[in-house]
């Protein structure tokens, strides 16, 4: 194994150097999973203004809980209101500017109003401040709003519609062309012919690509005959950020990929990991393209992707978090493993059950999810990875885990 790279040296090695592409500006409703390229700095105080947090009425907290004189009263949207004199009250909604020389808000409900007048007989207080939303309470004035780097979320876009962010700068998505190569390859939907499978990889990866914030280009299938292969690469290397190839990167006498890039001018950095599945993995660069050689069986192709290109493309796309997120989970059984590599293994996670004396002995900090390996383990089998949720990271080193083990999971899907 010496020769080969363990998972976070090839993560390591993959994003070293990595540059952030270029930045553009795009409408707000369409900002969602999109990088921030620069720091978002508040122009204006959040909120706006001193506002009601509740319907009620505006005083003085110096006259106390007093009788006094409605003079008028303040709504959602109101403007040039009269500064509160000292033993009167304003008549406020929630939302409505707090008139000048008003320091608290009274609820309505501890109110008993007769006419044009008001006493307070049932509240508390007041006391300064109370139910009133102050002027840069979340955000002042000159204060960072979000970090450069951070991916959208739709959460985010209130934030920057209230600081009258239009059209915000983000980095623009890396292109991706996706290369897929076998003789016995054939696309999904078209006449069966003996001897051949079904590429289901590409539909895959192009999905996984704008997961990850790419914009994918779905090449055509290339058999594996040298000169076509070759020139399908070098077609595929034009006006692209990053290159996938899928298959034909290991060590067979028709793994013809690897030895087309390099005719091709890219250099291999590494092409060997020491996981399972995903082994046969080629990395390399031509010039400011990035290619990423995956491996051909479908479950290998698309943990290779989780693990390395999509956080290619996130560091790529200017996001600061840009390796899969993991989390900490239970084994609901036993877990073999032969040391020597990392595995990943295939699971579905469930809520554990409810167990006080169990919860007790694990400590507060336990993870409270259990991962149950699904039945296959296959690198070939599609049901496999349509059936788990996460992916458990059993270490190199590990002689099996016992169930109750904690084990780190990576998330399948949208998040990873």
């Amino acid at each position: 194994m010496a020769d080969m790279l363990d998972l976070d040296q090839a993560q390591s090695r993959i994003l070293a150097g990595v540059a952030r592409l270029s930045t553009e500006r795009v409408p707000l409703d369409l900002a969602v999973s999109r990088v921030l390229a620069d720091e978002l700095v508040s122009t204006l105080d959040l909120p706006p203004f001193d506002y009601s947090a509740m319907d009620g009425y505006a005083v003085r907290v110096a006259d106390g809980l007093v009788e006094r004189a409605v003079v008028g009263e303040s709504r959602a949207g109101s403007a040039d209101l009269a500064p509160l004199a000292a033993g009167t009250t304003m008549r406020i909604f929630t939302g409505a500017p707090v008139p000048d020389g008003a320091d608290a808000v009274l609820m309505q409900e501890d109110a008993a109003r007769a006419g044009e007048r008001v006493s307070f007989a049932g509240a508390k207080g007041p006391r300064v401040g109370q139910n009133i939303r102050r002027r840069g309470e979340d955000l002042g004035r000159g204060a960072v709003a979000l970090a450069a780097g951070t991916r959208l979320r739709a959460t985010h876009l209130p934030l920057l519609a209230a600081l009258d962010v239009v059209r915000p700068a983000v980095v623009r998505r890396p292109v991706v062309s996706i290369l897929a190569t076998g003789d016995e390859l054939r696309e999904p939907g078209s006449p069966a012919r003996p001897g051949s499978i079904v590429e289901t990889n590409g539909p895959a990866i192009a999905a996984m690509v704008r997961e990850a914030g790419g914009e994918p280009r779905l090449l055509p299938i290339v058999r594996d005959e040298p000169e076509r292969l070759r020139a399908a690469i070098r077609a595929a290397l034009d006006g692209v950020d990053v290159l996938l190839t899928i298959g034909g990167v290991s060590v067979g006498d028709h793994d013809l990929v690897r030895p087309m890039l390099v005719e091709e001018g890219v250099a291999i950095d590494f092409w060997r990991v020491a996981i399972r599945p995903g082994k046969p993995l080629a990395f390399g660069r031509r010039g400011g393209v990035t290619v990423l050689g995956l491996p051909g069986n479908p479950v290998s192709a698309m943990v290779t992707f989780a693990l390395f290109a999509a956080p290619l493309l996130r560091a790529l796309a200017g996001d600061r978090a840009p390796l899969p997120p993991r989390r900490t989970v239970r084994l609901g059984c036993a877990l073999a493993h032969v040391p020597g590599r990392t595995d990943l293994v295939r699971a579905r996670l469930e809520r554990a059950p409810w167990d006080s004396r169990a919860d007790a002995d694990l400590g507060a900090s336990a993870a409270q999810t259990l991962a149950f390996p699904v039945a296959s383990q296959a690198s070939g089998s599609v049901v496999s990875i349509a059936g788990a949720d996460a992916l458990l990271v059993v270490p190199q080193g590990s002689e099996g885990l016992a169930a109750g083990a904690e084990v780190d999971a990576i998330p399948l899907g949208a998040d990873v």
